[in-house]
């Protein structure tokens, strides 16, 4: 039975000395908006709630390189080795929904190749249209955003050490830059919608699965860029309507939320909507 009410939540997380979201196209630091706040974008976030699924023993389609259970070397290649000659079918929403937690919760687009079984050349012959097949999820997640502008700390450093030669020079591409946020608490928010989890079959475990993982979305997920204990959750706050239509939008919930720049906590009162407050792992 698919999700029989709406859910809305929101995570307060702190971040200290790490780089908890890199911007590529600048230098990968860490990113911020027009007025010096810190982001996190909803796609890290989503990645991370994979990541800890997959921990907890789902089955996820988008598989982060490190941690595959598979030899997929690419989607595609995963949907046809799971799905077979159903991949494209009429069949392959509803397969992919009751195979991959992802699937179900965050939803996927499928796109294949005009005459999907083409190999070679053929399948990416220019001009070539192909189909697509949308599954739009019913969890939604927004980006996370800090309390306060953050401070952004920078550090020259030595990537590798040089391999020729007499070892007394570098090159150029030896040195590089690390950049971390000294302290700064976010919030991010995030709703379930029943009545799009009727079409992905995204049912009340499910979304039981993604309230287990958020205090701990943060562990085993450490790397030099986010040091162990760098990075962690707070709060979660859970909200389940009595209704599948809600007695609130989704708005009116996410604002009843008051968050301080040291990660205190307050939540308005909403008659006949109960918050529960889940601590961090």
């Amino acid at each position: 039975m698919s999700l029989q009410n709406k859910i809305d939540f929101a995570v307060v997380l702190r971040v200290k000395h790490a780089n908890p979201n890199g911007d590529p196209l600048n230098g990968n630091r860490p990113r911020t908006d027009y007025n010096g706040y810190g982001e996190i974008t909803d796609v890290c976030l989503k990645r991370k709630i994979r990541d800890r699924l997959q921990d907890a023993g789902l089955d996820i389609f988008v598989q982060s390189d490190d941690r595959k259970k598979d030899d997929a070397k690419s989607l595609r290649e995963r949907a046809d080795n799971a799905l077979g000659k159903r991949f494209g079918s009429l069949e392959t929403r509803v397969l992919a929904c009751e195979k991959w937690a992802d699937v179900r919760a965050f939803g996927q687009l499928f796109a294949l190749p005009k005459g999907k079984k083409a190999k070679g050349k053929d399948a990416e012959e220019e001009g070539d249209t192909g189909i697509s097949i949308p599954i739009r999820g019913p969890v939604t997640v927004q980006s996370a955003f800090s309390l306060q502008p953050v401070d952004i700390t920078s550090t020259q450093i030595t990537k590798s050490v040089s391999g020729d030669g007499d070892g007394t020079k570098r090159g150029s591409d030896t040195m590089g830059m690390k950049h971390r946020v000294d302290d700064g608490v976010y919030v991010f928010y995030g709703s379930m919608n029943p009545q799009l989890a009727e079409r992905t079959m995204f049912s009340d475990e499910d979304a039981e699965e993604i309230k287990k993982v958020l205090p701990k979305l943060f562990e085993n997920d450490a790397s030099s860029a986010r040091p162990e204990g760098s990075m962690e959750v707070l709060k979660v706050v859970w909200w389940k309507h009595g209704s599948k239509a809600g007695q609130y939008s989704s708005a009116k919930v996410h604002r009843s939320l008051k968050v301080e720049p040291d990660g205190e906590i307050a939540i308005s009162a909403l008659a006949g909507l109960e918050p529960e407050i889940i601590d961090g792992f």
